[in-house]
């Protein structure tokens, strides 16, 4: 059983490396056939794409009855997002992830608005379904923003005319659908192993659901957002991060509570988790805007908060 695991593990590590290289590769030259930016195409198909575990939890935690479970979910992914992912990201990359364009600077103020709303909704304790209808509000209401204007998502590409046919685009979709499979299957593989190793070396139940179950969620979109950084392409990086934010505080929140209404009876549950993604968005919002980058620096401040964070949840249970 040991030896078994150390092998998912192990085997899971390099798919997870040639998959969100595949993706990277694949998902730029979409966006050179579709004539979009990188970011809108990363917001949109490597976001949705790797959201779809926190889409299967949701539901089926709403059809059980459990849709907090579903809002732990949401809130601890996007911490991670928020500050380790981000701050890695910004470290690995050449100078500094670059976010000079006035549609990220925009889109940065839209996600921390909504990364936050969901905390101001569920402040009587109840996310209703009422609510749920301002949550898929706010997602239409952006993409009313980011397509209203033609240059926020349009760019023009060198070389285009070389991928101006429909088979060049459908041979790169189908590899990054089967590059998100694999990357969904082996971060799934990764968090299995992982909590075989966390009860074989008997660890406290919360570190395993701080450090194994939320960094779990959140592997895809880490491995993609570091490689991209790391070979310059800062726009898929934060695309893809910066639109799992948005999708999961709206369209996944939103289905939820729809399904069945959120009720939080213990707030202490939840309260650093609240606390700490205020804390994060509001320093990823100051250094993305300030500088139009986020720096080697910044990006260490914001892996001290994630450091901030576990060490609070451990010394609290």
């Amino acid at each position: 059983m040991l030896w078994s695991n150390i092998l998912i593990f192990l085997v899971s590590c390099l798919i997870l490396g040639f998959s969100s290289r595949w993706l990277v590769d694949a998902l730029s030259k979409i966006a050179k056939f579709l004539g979009w930016k990188e970011f809108v195409v990363a917001f949109f198909l490597m976001a949705f794409g790797v959201s779809i575990p926190n889409f299967f939890v949701g539901i089926i935690s709403a059809i059980n009855k459990i849709p907090e479970l579903s809002f732990g979910d949401v809130v601890g992914g996007n911490i991670v997002d928020l500050s380790l992912v981000i701050g890695l990201a910004a470290l690995i990359s050449r100078k500094g992830l670059s976010a000079s364009s006035r549609t990220v600077q925009g889109s940065s103020i839209f996600t921390i608005g909504i990364a936050i709303l969901p905390l101001v909704l569920i402040s009587d304790r109840v996310l209703s379904r009422w609510d749920s209808i301002l949550l898929f509000l706010a997602f239409f209401g952006y993409m009313v923003w980011l397509f209203s204007k033609k240059e926020r998502f349009t760019k023009v590409y060198d070389g285009i005319t070389e991928c101006m046919n429909f088979g060049f685009f459908f041979k790169n979709f189908g590899k990054f659908l089967i590059s998100v499979v694999f990357l969904l299957l082996a971060a799934n593989g990764m968090v299995r192993s992982a909590t075989f190793f966390a009860g074989y070396l008997t660890l406290p139940i919360g570190l395993i659901g701080i450090l194994i179950v939320g960094l779990g969620d959140s592997l895809p979109e880490a491995f993609f957002s570091i490689l991209a950084a790391k070979k310059g392409h800062d726009w898929l990086a934060l695309g893809d991060l910066m639109g799992g934010v948005v999708i999961t505080a709206t369209l996944v929140l939103g289905i939820v509570a729809m399904i069945h209404p959120i009720t939080i009876t213990d707030f202490s549950s939840i309260a650093i988790g609240r606390i700490f993604l205020v804390a994060a968005a509001l320093v990823f919002l100051f250094t993305l805007r300030t500088g139009q980058a986020i720096t080697k620096r910044e990006g260490l401040f914001l892996l001290g908060i994630y450091a901030s964070f576990v060490l609070v949840e451990i010394c609290t249970k």
